[in-house]
């Protein structure tokens, strides 16, 4: 099952409303997915210089302090952090290559769930509108967002499991579909360098369109290729730091509906989910067609 939305704003006086719209788009997809959900938020870029990072630990007495800390003796500048429900998003000085590595090595117990310069990141187990109460969702102004509600199929159900998955900078995926053939896919990005933390299908995705990124490709060219490469059935909503993407495979077995007006568009598994957004009874509104890529931003 699972259920997909995303949300990009047009209008910048709807940009306080993010967090509020996005909110009521995930309940809305409760149905197709209880055991988890999550959401991708682009909002406050980090200052010249700095990375954003979305921590995860499942000890909710957890010392951010000191890891923000000892992020500050390492490379120096300032770092600071946000706590919303189990998470953290510690904006800090640094490269986000050195970083990636530095925290595992010091910190193993902390889960690196985003990093870039916009992204943030916020997943756990748990019914849409718990998850989205947990992190204030409500509150969280930003651009556009994209969100996900699972119900698990190939792998456990985990916050570490939960979508979205983010294995580039600013680009984060979610996905409701199965593939068949991420095993080998795995294994053979794996061999170039890609580094996987679940055994989850859309994961291998996530890293598959970032390993295609890496190699110069821009996003509709990884996409195109993923319609050869990646096995399944699948609706992937994309998002990228100006914006996002939506495609289906070329079957378009997984329910998927676009809507756009001159302030917003959204996508959803299911229109319930856009009904409520301003102005939607005046949205163009039309199912995504089979193996056709759709962007907006400058995804």
């Amino acid at each position: 099952m699972c259920g997909i939305v995303g949300l990009y704003l047009k209008n910048k006086k709807l940009e306080k409303h993010l967090g509020k719209h996005l909110t009521a788009m995930l309940v809305g997809m409760s149905d197709r997915g209880p055991d988890s959900a999550g959401m991708a938020v682009y909002r406050n870029p980090a200052p010249k210089g700095s990375v954003k990072l979305s921590l995860f630990h499942p000890d909710p007495t957890f010392a951010w302090k000191k890891l923000a800390s000892q992020v500050r003796k390492a490379f120096g500048g300032k770092a600071k952090g946000e706590v919303r429900g189990s998470h953290y998003v510690l904006v800090a000085k640094g490269s986000p290559e050195r970083l990636r590595k530095w925290i595992p090595e010091h910190f193993p117990t902390v889960r690196i769930m985003g990093i870039g310069d916009i992204i943030e990141i916020y997943k756990e187990k748990g019914r849409p509108e718990q998850v989205a109460q947990r992190f204030r969702l409500h509150e969280l102004t930003g651009t556009h967002a994209i969100g996900h509600t699972r119900m698990a199929t190939e792998s456990a159900v985990t916050t570490e499991h939960s979508h979205p998955f983010s294995t580039g900078q600013d680009l984060c995926l979610v996905h409701n579909g199965s593939l068949s053939n991420y095993n080998r896919l795995r294994q053979w990005l794996q061999r170039h360098g890609i580094q996987f933390q679940t055994d989850n299908d859309t994961e291998v995705a996530a890293g598959y369109f970032a390993f295609r990124l890496q190699q110069g490709d821009s996003l509709k060219e990884a996409l195109k290729a993923g319609l050869v490469d990646l096995d399944g059935f699948f609706t992937f909503a994309v998002g990228t730091r100006d914006g996002f993407a939506v495609v289906r495979d070329g079957i378009a077995c997984k329910p998927a509906v676009l809507a756009e007006n001159d302030d917003w568009v959204a996508m959803a598994s299911e229109y319930r989910s856009i009904a409520h957004l301003p102005g939607a009874e005046k949205a163009k509104i039309w199912e995504p067609a089979p193996a056709t890529i759709y962007t907006w931003g400058n995804a």
